[in-house]
């Protein structure tokens, strides 16, 4: 239901658009254009805001490497870190 109400609202807004440039052609292109313009430039203001006011991060520090888990339990000799359990007969 809801992609025939897009589907037709565009249709219907091309019909408009096409009729507003027949009927006041000057005035239509200049409203496109500006438009157009002052989109890219509210986006390029956007990003420019995200970039200043988003903290910077972290520095990597590529000398020690992170050790996750399995790397851990292979860097133990055989036998560290296991607990005695009494073995159970079945």
């Amino acid at each position: 239901m809801i992609g025939a109400v897009i589907l037709i609202g565009s249709i219907a807004g091309i019909a408009a658009y096409a009729w507003l440039l027949y009927a006041f052609a000057m005035i239509v292109l200049q409203a496109t254009a500006f438009l157009a313009v002052a989109a890219v430039l509210v986006i390029l203001a956007w990003i420019g805001w995200t970039m200043a006011t988003t903290p910077p991060l972290e520095p990597i520090d590529f000398e020690t490497p992170a050790t996750t888990g399995s790397e851990e339990a292979a860097e133990k000799p055989a036998g560290e870190g296991e607990t005695d359990k009494p073995k159970t007969r079945s």
